[in-house]
């Protein structure tokens, strides 16, 4: 039986800009459950980074209801909100937001270090994240050494290493060529497998984004439709209920 992860009602998002009130969701309910991959896509303006943000606790509704497993997210302070998105929440995003001074294997490492925990601690963790992802023999070399979708694997290695719940990715291969967007795509998948990571991904790449079990189509703040299709999760190699 399917567990509900993230629950969505009714949720709401407007911004004022110069005295007029832009609606940017408008009334989104939905349910991802654990172990899910998610793809969202629509035009440009359909509010589906606003919503990733929601969810992820770095945007506050305007209205509606967020629960993220047995926390219920509306109405809480900042530093709460901090709390459970750093035991619970990965991200990545376009830009890899690596800290150029630091190596691959200490951008890692950094979101354990932020938290209190050891180097020894974590440099295991971190090593073996980088060496699922293809970069065992880079650990050692800094952003600035490595290309760009080196860096997006170490972004991805960092986003799991304190094994989050959910992975939010926005755009996440937006800065890359074809081929290498292709193999990065394929690590989401392979972590979803081995990590029982639910993910849900903001993508304009349509092969990526039909290759998932899940594609929700938004559209001026709504969503548009909802599919789920057994032949795209046999084609991307996704197992419904394999996840732990």
């Amino acid at each position: 039986m399917s567990t509900p992860l993230v629950v969505v009602e009714n949720l709401r998002k407007t911004f004022v800009h110069m005295g007029r009130e832009l609606h940017v969701l408008c009334g989104i309910d939905i349910v991802i459950n654990q172990g899910e991959v998610v793809a969202f896509v629509g035009p440009s303006g359909a509010g589906k980074s606003t919503f990733l943000h929601c969810i992820g606790t770095l945007d506050l509704p305007t209205s509606g209801r967020i629960r993220l497993g047995n926390d219920e997210l509306t109405g809480l302070p900042s530093s709460r909100l901090a709390a459970i998105r750093n035991r619970t929440i990965g991200f990545v995003f376009q830009f890899h937001h690596l800290l150029p001074e630091f190596n691959a294997v200490e951008n890692v490492m950094m979101p354990g270090l932020i938290q209190g925990k050891t180097r020894r601690e974590m440099e295991p963790l971190a090593r073996s994240l980088l060496a699922e992802v293809g970069l065992a023999e880079r650990a050692t070399h800094r952003p600035g050494e490595l290309s760009g979708g080196e860096q997006q694997r170490v972004a991805l290695a960092r986003a799991l290493v304190l094994s989050p719940k959910l992975l939010l990715a926005d755009e996440p291969t937006g800065n890359l060529d074809t081929a290498t967007s292709d193999s990065i795509h394929q690590l989401f998948f392979e972590m979803n497998r081995k990590h029982g990571t639910t993910i849900v991904v903001v993508t304009h790449n349509l092969s990526f984004a039909e290759s998932m079990p899940r594609v929700v189509t938004m559209r001026d703040g709504a969503i548009e439709s909802d599919r789920i299709g057994s032949e795209r999760a046999a084609a991307s190699g996704y197992r419904a209920g394999s996840a732990g």
